[in-house]
């Protein structure tokens, strides 16, 4: 046997406890128990709950050599039956040296005997030791075949080398416990933002399509930079953490009131209101026309005006865009008189109705467009609640900066470009490209990509935005819905 000091173990378990790979890590395992034993031959199982997987198989001796990929198994697992030595060990968590297996009685070896039949392969001793985590509980298997001597002949496994290879297998079991507690961790973090990003999209439904399709893009951008060499890059740790910056950047939205997020027309619940408001009028109108006929053409006269501001406001309820005339129209028709069933007057709209109506661009008013602002201090203040650590650290920032613009017109904080990450400048882009092109906004059409980044250009002049971000942005092809790469647009 080899001699293995103190040191040299304690270079191993620090190798095993920093290697994030699970097939790397299995890999070192097997391979230092191996070189440990001398042994020609060796496999590891990770214990799961359909039975014990093949995660990584090697013979020297005839060039073998295979690990899992992915979930692809190497062989179909084997259960947890008593027919089978390595599901034995897990199952008694007990050690199992054999000098010869075609000389053992004590458990079934038919499964070795077939391989060696169908490989032209003799296997004799082995050695089968169960990784112990640090609770006790056996989540795999270390199986060694065949021990040689110096001069490569088969012998058996020796006893001292049980309890260095079980302390190898406890260490490798409490790397691979803790490699798994980090993967479930990371999962159920991604869980959470997932659920927070359908919890957002099931609020709204104009709102549905926006984050995914931004991640389609980041995640499509970030593949072309890596595949053109391209001049900037996000590293491979920032990738993550940049994607899940990208799904977080809205979760503020689940604060701001519905009938704010989903107002698809000026007025919002308020037509209704103003259209009982002129029907009443009108009524009121014709009644004073029959019981007052010295008043009747008044009355007739009035009523054509109620009916035609009522006209108007449904027009430019969902009008695109105001001119000066028909915000003066709309104005004159707000002052009109309407006559209640009581007899008593009030005018046709009220302050609120007209501010709402009167809005030259879009569906809100100041104060609903400063509340729907509010949005990136609501995702900052709920991600602070969340602990982000190390490559996670920077995602609440990333994530509230969103609307911010380089030359400080941006919002919540007005930072200008010195203070705003490449990665911002990024989010940034997509958050605007997808913001002009969803076709899933009920206030206006969406726009075709050439129009899109003719804004963005335009916005590039005005110093708003990265213009070296939305040149690779748009040379990349990401946006395109396709998702085939363009050579240009």
């Amino acid at each position: 046997m080899k001699e293995y000091s103190i040191n040299r173990l304690i270079s191993i378990a620090i190798a095993m406890s920093s290697e994030k790979n699970i097939t790397k890590l299995l890999d070192l395992i097997l391979r230092e128990a191996m070189d440990i034993t001398n042994s020609d031959g060796g496999t590891v199982y990770i214990r799961e709950k359909d039975g014990l997987h093949f995660y990584d198989m090697i013979t020297k001796s005839k060039g073998f050599y295979k690990s899992m990929t992915g979930r692809e198994d190497i062989m179909p697992p084997v259960p947890m039956t008593r027919s089978h030595v390595c599901a034995c060990c897990a199952m008694d968590d007990i050690k199992i040296n054999i000098a010869d297996v075609y000389q053992s009685d004590t458990y079934d070896f038919s499964g070795a005997a077939r391989y060696d039949k169908y490989n032209d392969y003799r296997t004799r001793s082995m050695l089968v030791i169960p990784m112990e985590d640090e609770k006790g509980r056996v989540i795999g298997v270390l199986q060694l075949i065949n021990a040689q001597d110096e001069a490569g002949n088969v012998v058996p496994f020796e006893k001292e080398q049980e309890d260095l290879i079980s302390a190898l297998a406890s260490l490798a079991a409490v790397s691979l416990n803790n490699n798994r507690l980090a993967a479930a961790v990371s999962d159920i973090l991604h869980s959470f933002v997932t659920v927070m990003v359908d919890a957002v999209d099931a609020r709204s439904a104009y709102n549905a399509n926006h984050t995914k399709s931004m991640v389609r893009y980041a995640e499509k951008f970030l593949q072309w930079l890596d595949a053109n060499d391209a001049a900037w890059k996000v590293s491979d740790e920032e990738k993550d953490p940049f994607l899940m910056s990208v799904w977080l950047h809205d979760i503020g939205k689940l604060v701001i009131p519905l009938e704010i997020m989903d107002k698809a027309t000026r007025l919002g619940g308020r037509e209704e209101s103003i259209k009982n408001r002129i029907e009443i009028a009108v009524l009121m109108e014709k009644i004073r026309a029959l019981s007052k006929p010295e008043e009747a053409e008044e009355a007739e006269a009035m009523q054509e005006k109620l009916i035609n501001a009522g006209w108007l406001i449904q027009k430019a309820n969902s009008q695109g865009f105001l001119p000066d005339d028909t915000l003066a129209e709309l104005k004159d028709a707000a002052a009109l008189n309407c006559r209640r069933a009581d007899g008593t007057e009030e005018p046709l709209l009220t302050p609120e109705e007209l501010k709402a109506i009167t809005v030259r661009k879009g569906t809100l008013t100041a104060e609903e467009r400063r509340e729907i602002e509010r949005h990136v201090e609501y995702t900052g203040s709920l991600l602070s609640k969340m602990v982000f650590r190390e490559d996670y650290e920077q995602v609440p920032r990333w994530a509230a900066m969103h609307h911010e613009f380089l030359d400080g017109s941006g919002y919540p904080d007005h930072v200008k470009a010195e203070a705003i990450p490449a990665e911002v400048r990024l989010l940034t882009i997509l958050d605007v490209y997808d913001a002009l092109t969803a076709e899933d906004r009920p206030y206006k059409p969406p726009m075709p990509p050439e129009k899109a980044f003719a804004i963005l250009e335009s916005m590039r002049d005005e110093g708003k935005l990265d213009g070296d971000m939305l040149a690779l942005f748009k040379e990349s092809g990401a946006w395109k819905k396709t998702g085939k790469a363009a050579d240009d647009n």
